[in-house]
């Protein structure tokens, strides 16, 4: 094919150029294995940066110097602590991998160490560890590990060519693979070649070794093509992925385990615990008025802003579809003139929408500086408060108008099962740029498979997706 010559063609003029087909084989493995043990190093030293962090806080905190200089010389073990939890090696295992993803066992990491630490000074009185250093040890630990992981990755990112990814496949598996490579720019990848019947690979594995990692994505897959690809990928050094073609029978809703070498799917099919509701709701008041206090001097600025742009007033309400499709009424910061909603029609005609959703690139009911609250979704945050009234969490699918909300299909209405969220699945996995399918099938996702730790994952990954202003109107 057209596609795969072309993306390959580097590869053909080495070769005609007098390098031999094994010399070749060996260097892009030499290259993929490069490009993994570059990752590795930079997060080690990223973690040895975070030791040379955590010494600089104990000092800066009154811990003592003896403890910042015991850190100091302590780095091997952290750098071992880091090994042995795993945390140099899950980057190159799957497509997409992120630092909020490894967080748990960071923290472990830094628990880890930080009793090291504390067994090593224990027979010292001098240098015995008060509680206070611990805890100081640990969270810094946590907060600056996260912090310099996240950044070694993102430069990283910079330095490295995308990896080159070949896509064997047709259909809608095959551009949901492409649209996810389009919408994630952190899985540092390009489609460099794809051959679309997955049986028709033959002789073309042969000429797979311009590629970095290969994704099959076929809509019916047999066992053949599996036998063919992977002693393929094992001499080539490629990594392999595969889209499981039966995607709409597996579902999100999913878990793989094994007994023994029997692999197991497991469905979430039972109902959110009440501990978890109760976890989830102490979560929001907490995060709301954490929230609240942190901005309070931002939502000012916000406010003077709109006053002196297009007056009053400041806040825009609007009724809403809450839980179980309970209307309630939502605030935000006014972005658009004050004639907004008799406007609307004009523009959207509601009844004829093919789904009950509408997104406007170029408003022209949006201010000027309303346009600047919405592309850093400053304008969301008087929501806090409908977080603390219940109406909201802090997670969960956006909430829509309530004529919307009415239009709504059987099929959609496992998004009123759960609280709307002031932020949520689509605002960390698309923004505006999702199409209603997209975004039925990430909040679907979500509400499939509530957890305290999902939605904590979630506020993490809002903050990159803000201030990245992609898909925001």
């Amino acid at each position: 094919m057209s596609e795969l010559e072309i993306s390959i063609g580097s590869a053909r003029s080495e070769t005609a150029s007098g390098t031999t087909e094994a010399g070749l084989v060996a260097h892009r493995i030499e290259t993929r294995h490069g490009r993994d043990a570059l990752l590795r190093r930079v997060i080690a030293t990223a973690d040895v940066a975070t030791v040379l962090g955590i010494s600089l806080v104990v000092l800066l905190s009154g811990g003592g110097a003896n403890i910042a200089l015991l850190l100091l010389l302590s780095a091997p073990a952290w750098i071992v602590t880091a090994k042995i939890a795993g945390l140099y090696d899950r980057d190159h295992r799957t497509l997409r991998h992120l630092t909020v993803d490894e967080l748990p066992w960071i923290i472990g990491w830094a628990f880890g160490a930080t009793a090291f630490l504390t067994l090593l000074t224990a027979p010292f009185p001098s240098l015995d560890m008060s509680s206070r250093n611990r805890l100081v040890v640990w969270g810094a630990a946590i907060g600056l590990g996260f912090l310099f992981r996240a950044t070694a990755r993102a430069l990283w990112r910079r330095v490295t060519p995308p990896q080159r990814v070949f896509i064997v496949g047709d259909g809608p598996l095959a551009e949901a693979v492409v649209r996810k490579l389009e919408l994630f720019p952190d899985i540092h990848a390009e489609v460099v070649g794809e051959v679309a019947n997955c049986n028709d690979l033959g002789d073309q594995l042969d000429e797979l070794d311009g590629v970095d990692r290969i994704i099959v994505a076929c809509s019916e897959l047999s066992e053949e093509v599996l036998e063919q690809l992977l002693p393929a990928c094992r001499l080539r050094g490629v990594k392999l992925t595969v889209v499981p073609p039966t995607r709409g029978m597996f579902g999100t809703a999913t878990h793989l385990g094994h007994i023994a070498d029997l692999p197991l799917l497991d469905y979430n099919t039972w109902d959110i615990s009440r501990v978890t509701r109760a976890l989830k709701r102490a979560f929001d008041v907490f995060g709301a008025l954490l929230g609240l206090l942190v901005v309070s001097p931002l939502l000012i600025l916000a406010a003077l802003a709109i006053v002196l742009d297009s007056g009053f007033p400041i806040f825009f309400r609007q009724t809403r579809g809450g839980e179980e499709g309970r209307p309630f009424e939502m605030i935000k910061f006014r972005t658009m003139v004050r004639d907004a909603e008799a406007m609307l029609p004009e523009l959207v005609p509601l009844e004829k929408l093919a789904d009950p959703m509408f997104k406007l690139p170029n408003d022209p009911r949006v201010t000027r500086v309303g346009r600047f609250l919405r592309k850093m979704s400053i304008d969301e945050l008087p929501q806090l408060v409908n977080v603390l009234r219940g109406d909201m969490s802090i997670v969960g699918p956006r909430p829509e108008q309530l004529d919307l909300v009415e239009r709504y299909e059987p099929e959609h209405q496992f998004r009123l099962a759960v609280k709307p969220g002031l932020t949520g699945p689509m605002q960390v996995y698309g923004r505006g740029e999702l199409s209603f399918a997209e975004r039925l099938a990430v909040e679907r996702e979500y509400v499939e498979n509530l957890s305290l730790t999902r939605d904590f994952r979630i506020v993490l990954l809002t903050l990159p997706a803000v201030f990245g202003r992609r898909g925001a109107f």
